[in-house]
């Protein structure tokens, strides 16, 4: 057994030592817009359900040298909404592609040849080509890391308006095979729905 203590590590060697073991991750792609009605898009994948009264789901987005400098953290803290969209087979391509660093001014949207979509209940608008998109409000911001320098902000927003294609739903439930869901592996790595299988809980 190999013992690791993260005290003696670089930040970059417990990101990389965290990102390998905590497997698989869902992938968050969230939609922001900006002061001048840029829409923002980027892919997350420390992101997790929290809370389900109300419905609650949180992102965590990383800051530089204790500044907020992603779009989507900066669009977030003004606007206080955001959409996520669960990534799939056939989106994954696109959300890979809008990981790229442009300028605030660019919309990744564009960029990648995806189609905007409104919304019901936020100003911000979704993507329409994604099977699952979850409108947020913006419930809480807890930064984490020292007060000497936070080092990422968990963003964690109340789910006001579910988009569930019928392409995925069987039975009234959302089919997991009919997803298709694409996870985050450490480096470049991802992968797809593997074998399920089911168990009862103890009572």
């Amino acid at each position: 057994m190999k013992i690791v203590d993260p005290a003696v590590q670089s930040a970059k060697d417990n990101y990389h030592l965290l990102t390998g073991v905590v497997i698989p991750r869902p992938i968050a792609f969230v939609t922001s817009q900006n002061d001048d009605g840029v829409v923002n898009a980027a892919p997350f994948s420390f992101f997790n359900v929290v809370a389900a009264e109300p419905p609650l789901i949180a992102v965590s987005v990383s800051r530089s040298e204790g500044q907020m400098t992603k779009d989507t953290a900066k669009n977030i803290s003004v606007s206080k909404e955001f959409v996520v969209h669960l990534v799939d087979e056939n989106l994954v391509e696109q959300v890979n592609q809008a990981a790229s660093s442009y300028p605030s001014s660019v919309s990744e949207v564009e960029e990648t040849g995806l189609t905007l979509a409104p919304s019901k209940k936020v100003q911000v608008p979704g993507i329409q080509e994604a099977s699952i998109r979850m409108e947020c409000k913006l419930h809480q911001i807890v930064p984490l890391g020292t007060d000497e320098a936070y080092s990422s902000d968990l963003f964690i927003g109340e789910v006001v308006m579910f988009h569930i294609s019928e392409k995925v739903i069987e039975n009234d439930r959302v089919s997991a095979e009919r997803v298709k869901p694409v996870s985050r592996l450490a480096g470049s790595n991802y992968s797809k729905l593997g074998q399920l299988f089911s168990l009862e809980r103890p009572k």
